[in-house]
């Protein structure tokens, strides 16, 4: 309902604007071409429109008026970040090791350093670690930033910047500029959006720093964030407090696939500014089949029962290209091909830029099944250890952040459950994921 509703939104303000110039923006360049090709379908009878209608990812848009407007783009890779911090914290040696480890200086990088680019010594000393139980004492913090500077100095030798830095740079162009390129800007999956997206969307969003009317319009479900811990949007000046409806007509799952996942995540999930979303009240348009929820004694008979289960849902007339399976990493996509195998079936596995194949059933990771539906989806392989995943786990020493992990793994799980239409399995190797036992017997 949310990327129909955004894509209304866009095409309505397209014509009652007539010399406007719309964006619509979402988190990924496979999603942007979907909310493309349905814009099409919408505005099939004006063509014209089209051209004042844009459709492009967030980074994507960012880095098209980067280029344009400051010039040259070199991005680093999150493996060319990895890479600087590591090196950075070898070459300080015994000093810091191994009061520093790699993921804790990765995880202040993430959530604190670049994310909310943090450019003195100063300013991090200072900062409110806001929601973070663990106190950070100022040696620490000290030896911390000595290893960014010289991260960071490694990167700008190479002429890289991150992606939240070109945005802060976007941000503070478009902040004085009098006529940006866009009247309105319409953003879907609001939920993933990073700190510095948003403090561009905002500039690009108003008028020389002053907001415009309806400048900007967020679609979005707190329930399916699964790339961004949560902020406070209030404290970056977009404020949609009391500006907010939940939508509580589901047209695409069916109830008992919706009824069931959603007691992953309880009957209210809400934002760090207060807004919240309620689950109770929600119904959906049709009925289908009962979700099963099944757990096996070895790999060998997950994979054997999974193929039946496909090989099932074929002989039902339910079409190769309408079904998936997906996994929580890449380390188990293995297993997904292995079970579609087992069906006698062919299978592609989908990325970036690979989409679903007519004769073939499309096997991904959960964070790719974002925006995707199926008529029968399989979430395989949700073993202990594996949702949520254990890398994730290992080394958090702050009970909030780690609190926020399990909670972005649950809206993972509860992203990839709700991409299947019709037909719901769920699968696991003995012991299996805690999560299951939530999505099975968890109510409100």
């Amino acid at each position: 309902g949310k990327t129909i509703v955004a894509l209304h939104r866009a095409v309505f303000l397209a014509r009652q604007h007539p010399d406007s110039r719309v964006l619509l923006a979402t988190f990924s360049e496979p999603l942007a071409s979907a909310l493309h090709q349905k814009l099409r379908l919408l505005i099939s009878g004006t063509p014209r429109l089209a051209e004042r209608l844009e459709v492009q990812s967030v980074i994507g848009i960012g880095e098209r008026l980067y280029a344009a407007k400051i010039g040259r783009l070199k991005i680093a890779s999150e493996q060319t970040v990895a890479h600087a911090l590591a090196q950075a914290i070898a070459d300080a040696g015994a000093s810091v090791t191994p009061a520093l480890t790699v993921s804790f200086v990765q995880s202040e990088w993430d959530g604190l350093i670049n994310e909310w680019q943090v450019e003195s010594w100063e300013a991090y000393r200072d900062l409110v670690r806001l929601g973070r139980k663990t106190k950070l004492p100022e040696a620490r913090r000290a030896a911390v930033w000595a290893v960014v500077e010289k991260a960071r100095a490694q990167l700008r030798e190479q002429g890289l910047i991150t992606h939240a830095q070109m945005f802060s740079q976007m941000a503070k162009h478009f902040e004085s500029v009098e006529k940006p390129p866009f009247d309105f800007i319409v953003v879907d999956e609001a939920q993933d959006v990073s700190v510095a997206q948003l403090k561009f969307l905002a500039a690009l969003g108003a008028q020389a720093g002053v907001p415009k009317p309806n400048g900007l319009f967020f679609a979005g479900d707190l329930g399916q964030r699964i790339f961004q811990l949560p902020f406070s949007w209030k404290s970056l000046g977009v404020d949609v407090r009391g500006r907010a409806r939940t939508l509580t007509i589901n047209y695409r799952t069916s109830h008992q696939i919706r009824a069931q996942a959603d007691r992953l995540l309880g009957p209210e999930v809400a934002d760090v500014d207060g807004n919240a979303e309620t689950r109770k009240g929600t119904v959906s348009v049709f009925n289908g089949q009962q979700p099963s929820v099944r757990t096996f004694a070895s790999e060998a008979k997950e994979i054997a029962g999974v193929g039946a289960w496909l090989k099932a849902c074929c002989s039902e007339d339910v079409r190769p290209a309408e079904i998936a399976v997906f996994v929580r990493s890449e380390e188990q996509l293995d297993r997904a091909r292995q079970a579609v195998k087992a069906a006698g079936l062919d299978s592609c596995v989908l990325d970036d830029k690979v989409r679903p194949e007519e004769t073939k059933v499309s096997i991904c990771t959960m964070h790719l099944a974002k925006g995707l539906e199926f008529r029968a989806v399989v979430v395989m392989a949700c073993d202990d250890e594996v949702v949520p995943l254990q890398s994730r786990i290992q080394d958090i020493a702050d009970g909030a952040d780690l609190q926020e992990v399990y909670n972005t793994e649950r809206h993972l799980l509860y992203v990839a459950c709700t991409r299947a239409r019709d037909r719901l399995l769920v699968t696991a190797t003995e012991p299996a994921s805690e999560f299951l036992g939530d999505l099975l017997t968890k109510d409100f």
